[in-house]
């Protein structure tokens, strides 16, 4: 399985996932133009992507939407309550609906609701024979009822969005702190480190810490936080910090067989 998180933050996220049987995209908020440039470097082309799911319909997660689908033939996943969120109309030919976890070929795709301000958000799990992903961003909580399918996985994309004494004592109007730090906000360092406590595993190879906010975080703020858990732990994966204007290298864990990509 590989992950290339090709952007990652207020201005814009999207992330390549390629497993056994599929590729597809999570999220567009880039351009057309940045995609097919960051595809070009890994040999791939636009209609070389299966689909594209998405986790809410916020502009910077959804921005590149309207132009994709005018230069692509690709599908799109999403329920019900995001396609009413979203201000472009996708075409009924090129939308699959979701309301339960589905499979792609054989690929299982698990569905969990997130909570932010954004109807229908959700975060997903993504896995293709032993490999899996766990892909959350924008939620002010997690549920506990998702710790035990989450747990000891491959690879965790977690959102570590602000250092909350930064934001605190930042230039944001205070309405919009409160909506930040709110259940329906985004996660800071600390809290997404106490869930990366309760989830990571012998099994885990990766961390990508994601969705950092440009005003109210630093990389190393982020990075300290998740280190103090992974050495609590006596853990030892990869810890990398997701950008907004540089593409991370590419991610990727190998499966059992040889030759499993197609």
């Amino acid at each position: 399985m590989k992950i290339k998180v090709l952007a990652s933050g207020s201005k814009g996220n999207c992330s390549y996932i390629e497993t056994a049987s599929a590729r597809f995209l999570i999220d567009i908020g880039i351009t057309y133009q940045k995609l097919k440039q960051e595809l070009e470097k890994m040999n791939l082309e636009i209609n070389d992507i299966d689909f594209l799911f998405l986790t809410h319909a916020h502009n910077d997660h959804t921005s590149g939407l309207k132009v994709l689908l005018k230069h692509s033939d690709l599908k799109v996943f999403a329920n019900k309550l995001i396609i009413k969120e979203l201000t472009t109309e996708i075409p009924k030919d090129r939308l699959l609906l979701y309301e339960n976890n589905f499979k792609i070929f054989s690929t299982n795709i698990t569905i969990f609701n997130t909570s932010h301000d954004a109807k229908g958000s959700v975060g997903f799990l993504i896995t293709d024979s032993n490999i899996s992903l766990v892909y959350i961003t924008d939620t002010g909580y997690l549920n506990r009822k998702y710790f035990s399918i989450l747990k000891n996985k491959d690879i965790y994309y977690m959102e570590s969005n602000h250092d909350e004494k930064m934001l605190m004592e930042g230039p944001y109007p205070y309405y919009l702190k409160q909506r930040i730090i709110s259940d329906e906000g985004h996660l800071s360092n600390k809290t997404a480190a106490s869930y990366l406590k309760r989830l990571i595993g012998s099994t885990t190879k990766y961390i990508i810490l994601a969705h950092l906010s440009e005003h109210n975080n630093k990389e190393d703020l982020a990075y300290q936080a998740t280190n103090e858990i992974l050495n609590e732990l006596d853990l030892h994966p990869k810890v990398l910090i997701a950008k907004q204007n540089e593409a991370l290298d590419e991610i990727e864990v190998l499966y059992d067989q040889i030759n499993m990509y197609r």
